[in-house]
């Protein structure tokens, strides 16, 4: 088995909604998420307001983590903007969230079209002169924002690393640069010149599994403290040294590496199929935290078993975590539910419909959204709705980190199937990234998490917060205020960052793809 490593306003009509249309508590028998889009929810002109208010004071905090040199942002500041605290340390997927935020911002008119193309322009002339993996094309995951050098200490500042080249991190920097070339024509050029030496075939192991699976990633010299397979999958430039281990899940936030391999024609289609989507429904693999159900079904000759898990009578193709960010993220790009109306059309709606009730009715905190974030008592966690991941140690829901583990039918018992909850946390991008299909529910909760938990300073929303102690992770992280930037582009800019990089030779080599698929997602 490999190692497992994981960080329009669209809603299929039809078969997505009717799956979801039942109303349950959380809902108070309003329209399920995908019906109210699909019934054509238009915000309110206080709701342009607000989120229009969220945008600028986001926006605010992302300026003050770019350094004013180089243009690339820092991973994360302290709560203040106007004297910034910058990390000292960036990666490839802080600067792309810095790239497509800067499109949003011009789109809303935060900034003008000349600081947009100005911005842009400092940060992609500061990439051309990085150092990077040369055959690759590809960038090393960490560099001092303040210079442009790559790293070779932790970002702790605490021990010498050897510089690492990621599969998700370039992803997430290479989807910047498609949005880009399409939302600023005249920066497209100079993203071009970037985008067309990045080489995704790199990560690509053919042997790994039958129809192959994506590398996490590799060094380009060998590191002493850690173990590591010699090769070059790609055939170009001299061999590199490879983690251990693949990306073998489908929902997570790493297909997103997978779909740029893709739309540039250098991963073959059968990669897509040869992940899980659950782990299969044998005794050998009870040891994660639901038996799964689903059906066997063949694609591009390829068998994949259609597992689900269950939670409050729906059935649901889970993460790793269940947390927001993997289900979520990459569908800010591909627009998946309109591309894979039997797929991921159900089961982002019920991913979302599930955070909520997670929230509200089982936990019972009066808030939801959940996903890796900013501990509000100090470092970094990781959050989820359990019952949805397939993590056995857990991506909880609380400080308390109260574990759920429903045991593995006929093969365990549970060890605990009906946990009580604590000091619930609930972390604001994660709400930003169901608003496309639960708009007045995101509204709505972020504005509480905003009046009534006090967790937003000048920057926006900090990180997270603690609902019942009020405990506030009081700073903000480039990554999670670029998934708010993004997600308010696609709500209130008319898809601006699916549009700008769903291009028509992009929509040709993915959309056919993950259009054939269908899920056992649905409500039981």
């Amino acid at each position: 088995m490999t190692a497992i490593i994981s960080r329009r306003t669209v809603l299929a009509a039809g078969t997505a909604a009717t799956l979801i249309g039942t109303a349950s508590p959380a809902f108070g028998g309003t329209p399920s998420p995908a019906e109210a889009l699909k019934g054509g929810w238009k915000p309110s002109r206080e709701d342009k307001a607000t989120v229009g208010r969220w945008a600028r004071d986001t926006w605010r905090s992302i300026v003050a983590m770019t350094d004013e040199q180089t243009g690339l942002p820092a991973d994360n500041i302290g709560e203040s903007v106007t004297n910034p605290v910058r990390s000292n340390y960036t990666s490839p997927t802080n600067i792309g969230g810095y790239l497509w935020s800067t499109v949003v911002a011009k789109h809303l008119g935060i900034i003008s079209p000349q600081e947009s193309l100005r911005r842009i322009t400092q940060t992609l002339t500061t990439m051309k002169n990085v150092v990077h993996h040369e055959p690759s094309g590809m960038f090393f995951n960490w560099y001092d924002e303040a210079t442009g050098e790559v790293r070779h200490v932790d970002p702790d500042g605490t021990k010498p690393i050897t510089p690492f080249v990621s599969s998700v991190d370039n992803g997430w920097f290479a989807c910047a640069l498609m949005v880009v070339r399409n939302a600023e024509p005249r920066a497209r050029a100079l993203a071009d010149s970037l985008l067309n030496r990045m080489n995704f075939a790199f990560y690509y192991n053919p042997a790994a599994r039958p129809g192959g699976l994506m590398r996490g990633g590799f060094f380009e010299t060998p590191p002493p403290d850690e173990e590591t397979d010699k090769g070059n999958h790609a055939g170009v430039g001299p061999d590199v040294y490879y983690r251990k281990f693949h990306y073998d899940t489908c929902n997570t936030e790493a297909r997103i590496a997978g779909y740029v391999g893709f739309a540039l024609n250098q991963v073959p289609h059968t990669q897509y199929f040869a992940t899980y989507r659950t782990f299969p429904d044998s005794c050998d693999w009870s040891w994660v935290e639901q038996k799964p159900k689903g059906v066997h079904r063949t694609y591009l000759g390829l068998d994949v078993f259609e597992g689900t898990y269950s939670y409050r009578g729906m059935r649901i193709v889970p993460s790793w975590g269940g947390d927001m960010f993997e289900s979520l993220m990459p569908d800010l790009f591909v627009p998946e539910s309109t591309w894979a109306p039997r797929s991921w059309g159900i089961n982002h709606p019920l991913t979302v419909r599930a955070h909520i009730e997670h929230g509200l009715d089982d936990a019972k905190y009066g808030y939801w959204g959940f996903s890796p974030a900013s501990n509000p008592k100090g470092g970094y966690s990781v959050y989820g709705v359990e019952p949805l991941g397939m993590d056995p140690g857990g991506y909880p829901s609380d400080l308390e980190g109260t574990n759920y583990d429903g045991g593995f039918e006929g093969c365990r018992e549970g060890t605990n199937p009906n946990p009580t909850y604590g000091d619930g946390v609930v972390t604001p991008h994660a709400a930003f990234l169901a608003m496309s299909y639960a708009p007045r529910q995101a509204i709505d909760n972020l504005s509480k998490i905003e009046k009534t938990l006090h967790a937003y300073g000048g920057g926006g929303f900090y990180d997270s917060v603690a609902v019942k102690s009020g405990l506030i992770a009081r700073r903000y992280l480039s990554l999670d205020q670029a998934m708010v930037m993004g997600a308010i582009g696609n709500v209130f800019g008319g898809n601006l960052i699916r549009r700008s990089f769903a291009s028509r030779t992009v929509e040709s080599r993915i959309r056919p793809l993950i259009a054939m698929e269908q899920f056992e997602s649905g409500l039981e």
